[in-house]
């Protein structure tokens, strides 16, 4: 068996919130991260999953109103289009976020905005992640937005998509909220003109259809500190009801290694080039705090649910 090693971060730059889609055989990465040329997302190009290179960056800025955050892009591809999905604002405060899509015919774009919110009265709204249901091809997005009652603060909500990729065939569902104290992001938050005593977060959802059942795999807490780590949630069905009762001592799947590992979340997950083996790509921040960087890891899947063999931070093997 012929193998590679590799050890974390595999891209060393800043490129937060990590999504890497398998097309072809081949390795396409998208992140929070620098412009690039003008252009916002930074796009990665791989044939391993361990050795990259920079391909420039996705998507020209919004110049109707001008957009100046762009976070959390995702990438779907059907019938010979390739889908962005991605959150913009145009101001300083992160709760003017909307979710947008942009289309191209390649994998490395450019890619060309539709020119409208998918949620427009939905608020608040970060984090799409568009899911195929291997059991009858439906095309569902998951996203993160706000919630008033109960553990106040962001969870995570689905709808099932039309054929356009776009429009929502229904209103859309909870699917899974804070139900414990490490998902507090920050206590006494001044959030929509009042104080909040507690305000969780529950954010970055990626699914994996696995023996039957939906993981839907989550980042809780706050993505600046050292806590943040990733859950996961279960159904029957991508719309739920979903199910994440275990998880009141913190996250499960992964979590920091103090003083090596900081914050590690935002994941998604991909087989590796070996075909067997399913990988974890999320970024974890640096001893120091300066970036967000991007690491894989494969994703083991136990008796008490999917875990992460890590997050490591030492030379490390991959099939290929």
């Amino acid at each position: 068996m012929n193998e590679l090693t590799y050890t974390n971060p595999v891209w060393h730059d800043y490129f937060a919130d990590p999504f890497v889609l398998k097309h072809d055989g081949e390795y396409w990465a998208y992140g929070t991260g620098p412009v690039v040329d003008g252009k916002f997302f930074p796009v990665l190009h791989s044939k391993n999953l361990v050795h990259w290179e920079a391909r420039g960056a996705a998507l020209e800025p919004l110049r109707n109103p001008v957009h100046t955050q762009y976070w959390a892009p995702e990438v779907a591809f059907r019938d010979g289009t390739f889908y962005l999905y991605y959150s913009a604002a145009s101001g300083k405060e992160a709760q003017g976020h909307r979710l947008r899509v942009a289309t191209s015919s390649q994998p490395q774009g450019p890619f060309k905005d539709a020119g409208i919110e998918l949620f427009p009265h939905e608020g608040f709204t970060i984090d799409a992640h568009p899911f195929c249901d291997p059991q009858d091809g439906q095309w569902y997005l998951f996203f993160a937005k706000d919630f008033h009652d109960g553990r106040v603060g962001t969870g995570l909500a689905v709808v099932p998509l039309r054929d356009d990729m776009i429009t929502p065939r229904e209103a859309p569902r909870t699917a899974i909220r804070a139900s414990a104290d490490w998902q507090i992001y920050a206590r006494d938050r001044v959030m929509e003109g009042r104080t909040w005593d507690a305000w969780h977060t529950v954010e970055g959802a990626f699914v994996v259809f696995h023996e039957g059942l939906y993981y839907c795999l989550y980042s809780g807490g706050a993505w600046e500190t050292e806590d943040y780590g990733v859950g996961y949630g279960v159904a029957e069905h991508p719309l739920g009801p979903w199910r994440d009762e275990w998880h009141s001592e913190g996250p499960s799947v992964l979590r920091r290694v103090p003083d090596k590992v900081l914050g590690p979340g935002h994941n998604s997950v991909v087989v590796g080039p070996g075909g067997q083996t399913q990988f974890i790509v999320y970024h974890a921040w640096d001893a120091q705090k300066t970036a967000r960087r991007m690491c894989i890891d494969p994703l083991i899947w136990t008796p008490d649910g999917p875990r992460c063999a890590g997050p490591s931070h030492t030379p490390q093997t991959i099939a290929l």
